[in-house]
């Protein structure tokens, strides 16, 4: 598809002000409580999958381009240290510890302010409200406890017969659709959705992260209408953007344009999906309640999230 096609897109894809004029929430909304209540009811077994990777020192998809980096991990209290800053009495000691952590480097989710063009953030909001002192609008902390539906995924990587897609490969609205219709799921509205592609199953013990250095797998920015359409609330993939890399000439992060500064659908990467997808081809059932809240970061602009689905 064109640079013509995507400006067109750009220009009348949105949803600004169809939830008022400070709307800071986007597709969120259309979670109502009905739909959580009726989640809640996909929890039938009472098995929960963590769709998080590890937070270890020094590892992860990070290579230090854009100035993020992997997990700092300090202890300032061990159980070989002669004595603790503290005095707890009774011959008892503690152990302590801190993590540095870029807010998007591990398993996260992208807050509506992260991307933005023209000077403008989701729903008309000014760029400038964004400055040294974190995100004044679209921030975090604005929908942290909002992530809670039903989630869906839907297996691209399986349906199309391998273990990843290829490098730089663009999922098409076809690709969905088909792995909908052979995984007997329909998306709609409200969902979480979550894409694998297939990138996390190279990465051994979460010890291997060359895959990501890799031009890699993810969404066409095409499928932002069909995510339009379907009332989606959020997308999530096993890779570093959601959408596939080098898909137009000139624009880096075209879905995420689409997605997160037109029509106000948050985005979730690095998110890890191996267990949970062979567990649901085994069983057949590809829906489940997801429960993934951000921290309250104030004025973030993402966050760390262990996202849980319960079957």
């Amino acid at each position: 598809m064109s640079e013509a096609e995507f400006l067109e897109q750009l220009r009348e894809l949105k949803t600004w002000g169809k939830w008022g004029a400070g709307d800071e929430k986007g597709a969120l909304n259309y979670i109502t409580p009905a739909k959580r209540a009726e989640a809640a009811g996909l929890a039938r077994q009472g098995r929960t999958f963590s769709l998080s990777i590890p937070v270890r020192a020094g590892q992860g998809p990070q290579s230090g381009a854009g100035g993020r980096i992997n997990p700092l991990h300090f202890m300032t209290a061990t159980g070989c240290d002669p004595s603790t800053p503290v005095d707890l009495g009774g011959d008892a000691r503690y152990t302590d510890d801190f993590i540095v952590l870029a807010v998007q480097g591990g398993t996260q989710w992208d807050a509506l302010c992260h991307v933005y063009y023209g000077s403008e953030l989701y729903n008309g909001h000014a760029a400038t409200h964004v400055d040294s002192r974190g995100a004044a609008r679209n921030g975090i902390e604005k929908v942290h406890a909002d992530f809670v539906s039903r989630g869906v995924l839907l297996d691209v990587a399986r349906s199309r017969g391998v273990q990843r897609l290829d490098d730089g490969y663009a999922i098409s609205v076809e690709d969905l659709e088909r792995a909908e219709q052979e995984q007997g799921v329909r998306v709609g509205t409200g969902d979480i959705l979550l894409v694998r592609t297939g990138q996390m199953s190279e990465v051994g013990d979460f010890d291997d992260w060359s895959v990501f250095q890799r031009p890699e797998p993810g969404l066409h920015w095409s499928t932002a209408a069909w995510l339009h359409e379907r009332e989606v609330a959020a997308v999530a993939a096993d890779n570093q953007m959601v959408e596939a890399g080098g898909q137009l000439e000139g624009y880096l992060v075209p879905f995420h344009m689409l997605a997160l500064a037109n029509l106000g659908i948050h985005l979730g990467e690095f998110w890890f999906l191996e267990e949970l997808a062979a567990d649901c081809a085994s069983d057949g059932i590809w829906e489940f309640l997801l429960v993934a809240q951000a921290l309250p970061l104030h004025g973030g602009t993402g966050s760390p999230v262990n996202p849980l689905a319960i079957k």
